[in-house]
């Protein structure tokens, strides 16, 4: 067999060992898919991929998207490859990166289907910081008492990304909301997300802004309390990255984080892979008003 997989924590996390020559055999994209759906997380230590290879691997395990045209970095050397830096001479914007900082999920804020995982590359890394951390919302959802499933089965939830970059900017500027409204849309989403597979998991982090028809600060509490629930230990993988690693995770049921840094040097590279589902509509003003409403 020329590819093995290490469990790294009973709940996520999976150590993949193959060689640089095997990365795109049929073996290896099938194993792939089989252990993201149970692992989550897939890790593979200091492989070193090209663009090149990095998008072949991505296209052979599915259809390719790019969800951040807009945003500085991306195509910068390579159609598709989003570059992640707070280098200002390729990220003359920060604050797509230092929004990372915080438990988020790709791509929620988009008006299409959730892409299904993200394959990122380490380029150059920080001298400090900058390790990324995974937590498995399958889990979180499946070890979550009977009652609270019953109560938050049926909850929806605004998403926004003038909410994940408040802890950047705190009160942004009206050009800069002009700016993310232009990125992104503001979409309601469930809070537990039933896949086509029947699996169910939460759909939580910092974009999200409040639930649906619950007064502004009740809901932010519930969905504070349900991501330090999402975010504890036995759900979570911290990546220490290596220079060359290459690591894939399920996007659609995982949240991330880096952890800061401030070396304009690092540089990561992303590509993405489609999804079919979407769990999520473009909110209507009503629903969006409804969460900033004072018990």
């Amino acid at each position: 067999m020329s590819i093995t997989v290490e469990p790294v924590k009973p709940h996520i996390g999976g150590i993949v060992r193959v060689s640089h020559d095997h990365l795109l055999d049929d073996e290896t994209i099938e194993t792939v898919r089989r252990e993201l759906e149970t692992r989550g997380v897939l890790v593979f230590p200091q492989i070193a991929v090209s663009d090149q290879l990095q998008l072949a691997f991505t296209d052979r395990l599915g259809e390719r998207v790019n969800f951040t045209r807009q945003v500085p970095g991306s195509d910068a050397d390579t159609a598709d490859v989003y570059k992640i830096t707070l280098d200002r001479k390729l990220n003359s914007e920060p604050d797509y990166v230092l929004g990372t900082f915080f438990w988020h999920i790709d791509g929620i804020t988009i008006d299409q289907p959730l892409p299904k995982a993200t394959v990122l590359s380490a380029r150059k890394l920080s001298d400090s910081g900058g390790a990324t951390e995974f937590a498995n919302l399958y889990a979180a959802w499946d070890l979550l008492p009977e009652e609270d499933k019953r109560e938050y089965e049926n909850l929806r939830v605004i998403h926004c990304v003038e909410a994940a970059v408040r802890p950047v900017h705190g009160h942004p500027s009206e050009e800069r909301r002009a700016r993310y409204k232009a990125m992104a849309a503001v979409m309601e989403q469930p809070l537990v997300w039933t896949h086509e597979d029947g699996r169910k998991s939460l759909l939580l982090g910092t974009h999200a802004d409040g639930i649906v028809g619950m007064p502004g600060a009740h809901g932010r509490a519930l969905l504070a309390r349900l991501q330090q629930w999402a975010a504890q230990p036995d759900f979570v993988y911290t990546h220490k990255w290596q220079p060359g690693d290459l690591v894939i995770w399920n996007n659609q049921g995982l949240m991330h984080r880096v952890v800061p840094y401030t070396d304009e040097g690092r540089v990561m590279h992303r590509t993405t892979i489609a999804g079919t589902e979407k769990p999520g509509v473009p909110a209507n003003a009503a629903n969006v008003e409804s969460i900033y409403q004072v018990a």
